[in-house]
């Protein structure tokens, strides 16, 4: 869940927490886009030094609806060679979980921004999936994050390789299943191009055969996304094997029954 701070969402996390109030939600987590180390990286994340502004609109949402279960988290993008800098980020306050996240392919290239999509025209499909699964790879082996976010995200815009990608699945997951850290269905693609849950179906599945546990996210980027088709997310779980789901309280991971 996000907030105003990343500059492409709407409605503080008191708006949000009230929407999940209204459709019956008693545990939410806000995981803001985290600051990079120079703050003209790129325009869509929040900037270093609003991190305590952030903490403390989701401490007034705690306030204002004590009846929730309110998590403080982060969305942090991986990328090699920034490791030291989400080190540091994850020591500036008690975090309840890191969501790991890869948006860039390259320094320069964040594959599900809309206003580079004429990139994807100039390139492999195969060559673009193969580079952010080799980058979701890494990231799940680093040991720095709790779930894996939205893990087929060049989906997005329905660039899809004529290849079968269960190989790039099944390394993602063996090292997901070797660092423990859990994977998210996130529903935000029901909501672009591609009109599917990430992650899909077959990855899904092979997670569950994996042993890898799951999380639920609805990335929302405004109030009347929170918890959005949490119910097809539910079915997607359940037909790939799923009968638990997790949460987290200062990155500890509890187990929750499906049903």
């Amino acid at each position: 869940m996000h907030t105003p701070l990343c500059w492409h969402a709407v409605g503080d996390p008191v708006d949000l927490a009230a929407h999940a109030v209204a459709v019956g939600l008693d545990e939410i987590g806000f995981s803001e886009h985290s600051p990079m180390a120079r703050d003209d990286f790129d325009d869509w994340r929040m900037l270093i030094g609003d991190l305590d502004k952030y903490i403390a609109s989701v401490e007034r949402a705690r306030r204002e609806f004590p009846q929730l279960r309110i998590k403080t988290a982060l969305e942090v993008d991986y990328l090699p060679g920034h490791e030291a800098w989400i080190r540091e980020l994850t020591g500036r306050h008690p975090w309840d979980y890191l969501i790991g996240s890869v948006h860039y392919i390259s320094e320069s290239w964040d594959i599900d921004n809309p206003k580079k999509l004429s990139e994807w025209k100039r390139r492999d499909p195969w060559e673009v999936w193969s580079a952010y699964f080799d980058r979701l790879t890494m990231a799940a082996s680093s040991g720095l994050f709790d779930i894996m976010g939205h893990a087929d995200l060049p989906k997005k815009f329905c660039f899809v390789p004529k290849q079968d990608c269960a190989p790039l699945f099944e390394r993602f997951l063996d090292a997901a299943k070797r660092a423990d850290v859990a994977m998210e269905l996130n529903t935000a693609g029901l909501r672009k191009d591609c009109k599917e849950i990430y992650p899909c179906p077959q990855l899904a599945t092979m997670a569950f055969q994996k042993g890898v546990p799951i999380t639920f996210g609805s990335d929302a980027h405004a109030p009347g996304e929170v918890g959005a088709d949490f119910a097809a997310a539910r079915a997607l779980a359940l037909a790939a094997g799923y009968r638990e789901t997790c949460r987290f309280t200062a990155r500890r991971r509890e187990m929750i029954p499906l049903e």
